[in-house]
């Protein structure tokens, strides 16, 4: 497959975590309005992620194609994963817990590739942290996967000596995005001189208090929208991906008529006052 029939990474992404029993059905119906971007994880406490592929398959299954939709999962580290439900040996050594976490994905999700594949957390020392990205390398190598990435990575200096030491460098990085830690000013400003993509979760909830501001309410009334899409707006402009794990078919319309707004400089220096320091 060429690079040109591999999904693009898109604007928004379809968050999958806590959904249980419903997952499928969600992700059936999130990509039937319009999401071409799914993240999930090979972690059973928090995933449903053979969910995620039965609702996958449920739309390939009516003509869309695979090259269509984006599909992105993590190797989550034995300390992320509920001791009665590991998804791979956890006496096993690392690489290999990686390879199997890998073929496990593949399986759950029915597809043939992963567009892209997390480390969900890094792993200290840096030692075992390489040695565990050399192990997801292998699966570039071999085809499995199209590109790398990393979660949870709010030290710069972390992120960078991945980079530094990587032979296949990280393309995204998946964070919470919130004021304590700064909403990763020095991650990003990394992210825009490497030319990765920053990836935000955790974007609406950790930010009421920036929802709840009369600036924003003024915007989104202005715009005859919402100031959760004001906010989303805002951040995609900017360049990053936030994800949206609504189990509400309204608020996934919502979410996806963000990109019909447009903000004035004034509007986006307002929003990015309202994320400075206070």
């Amino acid at each position: 497959m060429s690079s040109a029939e591999r999904a693009a990474s898109p604007a928004i992404l379809y968050g999958t975590a806590w959904k249980g029993e419903r997952t499928a059905g969600l992700v059936e119906r999130a990509i039937d309005l319009g999401f071409r971007g799914v993240d999930t994880a090979c972690q059973p406490r928090h995933y449903d992620e053979a969910g995620v592929g039965r609702g996958i398959g449920a739309c390939l299954a009516r003509g869309l194609r695979r090259a269509e939709l984006y599909v992105q999962t993590k190797f989550t580290p034995l300390g992320g994963q509920d001791p009665r439900r590991v998804p791979y040996d956890p006496r096993a050594p690392l690489p290999e817990q990686i390879e199997q976490s890998c073929a496990a994905s593949l399986r759950n999700l029915g597809v043939g590739y992963l567009d892209a594949w997390l480390l969900h957390s890094p792993i200290s020392p840096l030692a075992d942290m390489l040695e565990a990205w050399q192990a997801m390398e292998a699966a570039v190598d071999s085809g499995a996967v199209r590109a790398l990435g990393i979660s949870n990575c709010d030290d710069p200096a972390v992120l960078a000596a991945l980079w530094r030491a990587a032979r296949i460098k990280p393309t995204i990085v998946q964070n919470r995005f919130h004021r304590k830690t700064g909403y990763d000013v020095g991650v990003r400003a990394f992210c825009t001189r490497h030319g990765l993509r920053y990836q935000s979760f955790w974007t609406l909830s950790a930010n009421a208090d920036v929802l709840r501001s009369a600036e924003l309410r003024a915007m989104a009334e202005r715009h005859h929208g919402s100031a959760e899409q004001v906010f989303l707006a805002y951040l995609t402009a900017l360049g990053i991906t936030p994800l949206t794990g609504t189990c509400s078919e309204e608020h996934m319309r919502d979410d996806l008529a963000i990109f019909r707004l447009s903000l004035s400089d004034t509007e986006n220096a307002a929003i990015a006052r309202l994320l400075g320091p206070r």
